[in-house]
């Protein structure tokens, strides 16, 4: 007696294929999560950042200046407040500084926060 050599392929593609089927359905889930997220919980996350200037520094400063100040494509920030007063620092946030410091990451009472906590790092 012969096997049939097309019967394991055939149960290998029905399980890709249900595999399939259950993974897009748990990602039209995951969709819906998502955007439900966005529609009520994204205003508070950005919220919640912007109550601790560490917070805000991490999420968009971090990538230049590094986690630590220490610097990196952007200066080392760890004694900036012996070089700039809070509001120099506030301005050069708002404002950006040459074409590798943009502009407008924070503004107000943001880059005020943000501002006055690196003018503690002496």
């Amino acid at each position: 007696m012969r096997r049939n050599p097309v019967i394991p392929f055939a149960i290998i593609a029905v399980l890709g294929i249900v595999a399939m089927i259950i993974v897009s359905a748990a990602g039209i889930n995951q969709r819906e999560a998502i955007q439900n997220e966005e529609k009520n919980g994204g205003e508070k996350q950005e919220e919640a950042a912007s109550a601790n200037p560490e917070e805000m520094f991490q999420s968009k400063c971090a990538s230049c200046h590094g986690g630590d100040l220490s610097g990196g494509a952007g200066p080392n920030l760890q004694e900036v407040g012996s070089r700039y007063s809070a509001e120099e620092i506030k301005e050069i946030i708002v404002n950006g500084k040459g074409s590798a410091m943009p502009a407008g990451l924070y503004t107000g009472e943001e880059a005020t926060k943000l501002a006055e906590w690196l003018a503690e790092k002496k």
